[in-house]
């Protein structure tokens, strides 16, 4: 299979998984998360995110709570809480790095680890409706550390269907 064809499936089969078994998650996948992760693309190649790994079943709870109970986030046996350093971002662009690159490079992030769960066969899902605050004080996080993203990971006890997508003539613009 050429490698073109074999991206393109992997990122048309990606689902958002909310069900998942009670299997554990190895640590030499969640190594694979980690290096997808760290590998993104990032403004000036300033890096600026911490993924926080969450085992714990009280802390898991916590964070399904924070989501607006969302309780398949407590249900995963991992869920990685994706931050945004707002103190590297600025260091490295000033206010817009703080405000806009951050977040951008923390989702490019976030979309690398979602792919590598799916090639391995886990799965996930980003979850972004969640009261920042209470992420923050559940985690003790310091104040240069923004949660802007959860994914919630574990063995697939589920396989969503595809989603409808918007046609490319609704969504691009040649000038």
């Amino acid at each position: 299979m050429q490698h073109d064809e074999a991206l393109e499936g992997l990122i048309r089969g990606r689902r958002s998984v909310r069900r998942f078994s009670n299997r554990p998650v190895a640590a030499e996948h969640l190594a694979r998360l980690v290096e997808a992760f760290r590998w993104a693309p990032s403004a000036g190649n300033a890096q600026p995110w911490r993924l926080i790994v969450v085992r714990s079943p009280e802390l898991r709870n916590g964070l399904a709570t924070s989501a607006l109970t969302q309780r398949f986030v407590a249900q995963a046996p991992v869920v990685l809480v994706i931050c945004a350093d707002l103190e590297r971002a600025r260091q490295a662009y000033g206010d817009r790095g703080a405000s806009l690159y951050c977040l951008q490079d923390t989702a490019a992030a976030t979309q690398n680890l979602l792919l590598m769960a799916h090639a391995i066969g886990l799965g996930a899902c980003w979850v972004g409706a969640f009261r920042e605050s209470a992420v923050a004080d559940l985690l003790s996080l310091p104040g240069h550390l923004r949660p802007v993203a959860m994914v919630p990971v574990g063995w697939p006890d589920d396989h969503p269907c595809p989603p409808v997508r918007r046609a490319p003539a609704e969504i691009v613009e040649d000038r």
